[in-house]
């Protein structure tokens, strides 16, 4: 048990310092945003424009490779389930991606849009800070990771005997 749960905090401590990792490919892969002022209100450059719901998707598909590779790195170097393993993976997850959700607005542009709009001037385009619209896209890699560990388990894991299976009989037909 005492393997089982120190594997289970290296697990959880190594996904939460990869939150790190993803935090800076979300803050340099998602889309700008462009805003315009004209020194009184702060506008939307593009108002069709989808930028925004490309930075919650570049999130969450980030967040879904990190998943999966977590799952598989962890399958590979552990080969079985167990409970304190799918804590950790949910766990490791989440916090990954709050780390990775905080870090990548810290090194975006600035929160302060009157102040950089002021900066910028009227009329100059500047980006709007980095924001996570779709805070559900914090749960993508715990899920992505969960269900890999999931069906890489059921798919190649060892099997535990069949409790049904008698001793005395071997299995097949019987006659």
């Amino acid at each position: 048990m005492r393997t089982e749960l120190r594997e289970a905090a290296v697990v959880t401590v190594a996904m939460t310092f990869g939150g790190a990792l993803l935090g800076v490919l979300w803050w340099w892969l998602a889309p700008h945003v462009p805003l315009v002022s004209d020194s009184t209100t702060v506008y939307l450059k593009d108002t069709e424009g989808e930028q925004a719901i490309g930075v919650d998707g570049t999130f969450a598909l980030l967040a879904l490779a990190f998943g999966l590779v977590s799952a598989l790195a962890v399958f590979l170097l552990r080969r079985r389930g167990g409970v304190a393993l799918v804590v950790a993976l949910t766990v490791g997850g989440i916090l990954g991606s709050l780390v990775a959700w905080r870090l990548g607005i810290w090194l975006g542009p600035t929160r302060d849009v009157a102040a950089h709009a002021k900066d910028a001037g009227a009329g100059v385009t500047f980006d709007a800070p980095l924001e996570l619209g779709a805070k559900g896209a914090v749960l993508a890699w715990s899920v992505s990771a969960l269900l890999t560990h999931l069906g890489l388990t059921a798919l190649f894991a060892p099997r535990d005997p069949d409790p049904f299976q008698s001793p005395y009989h071997p299995p097949g037909p019987q006659t």
